[in-house]
């Protein structure tokens, strides 16, 4: 799963949201836990970027091909003590999950953990779903280039940068 920082404000305030509209949480400022969610979410955001650019950088220096940037992704992420991908979404649940219990600004927790996290599920989901949508319409656009080759690594990600710009992401 990818976030965007751009769209951090916007998660942070369906999660809110969904966790005040059957009052599963109680607070006298929805705006404050609003950004106690989104503080959890762009330190996400920081430390996987964080994380890419080790890996590119580690890759560059040791000459590996681009092949090997998932694993050192997947090894430096670990070390750091944060989940990618698949995993993601769980990682930032429990981290929510743990902010919930431990910020000032949440005055009562009424439903069990299990509640809490399908309703912050949803709007971490949709983000993942928009990245999936990026993904096609890239693929879609470079069905003329090989995929797996050099030339579509950078066509790739080349047009991915240019519709994130253009859709403000």
């Amino acid at each position: 799963m990818r976030l965007y920082s751009a769209k951090v404000p916007q998660v942070a305030s369906e999660i809110v949201a969904a966790l005040t509209a059957e009052a599963d949480i109680e607070c006298e400022a929805p705006k404050e836990v609003q950004l106690d969610i989104e503080a959890v979410l762009k330190q996400y955001v920081n430390d996987e970027q964080e994380v890419n650019e080790r890996a590119r950088d580690m890759a560059a220096q040791r000459n590996l091909p681009p092949s090997e940037l998932g694993r050192l992704r997947r090894l430096l992420a670990s070390e750091k003590g944060i989940k990618l991908g698949d995993e993601a979404i769980d990682y930032l649940l429990d981290q929510l999950l743990e902010m919930l219990m431990h910020s000032g600004n949440v005055e009562e927790i009424y439903s069990e953990d299990v509640v809490l996290r399908r309703k912050m599920r949803g709007p971490l989901r949709k983000q993942e779903q928009v990245e999936d949508e990026l993904a096609q319409e890239v693929r879609g656009r470079l069905k003329h280039v090989k995929e797996g080759t050099t030339m579509w690594e950078i066509e790739y990600r080349r047009m991915m940068e240019d519709i994130k710009r253009r859709k403000g992401l």
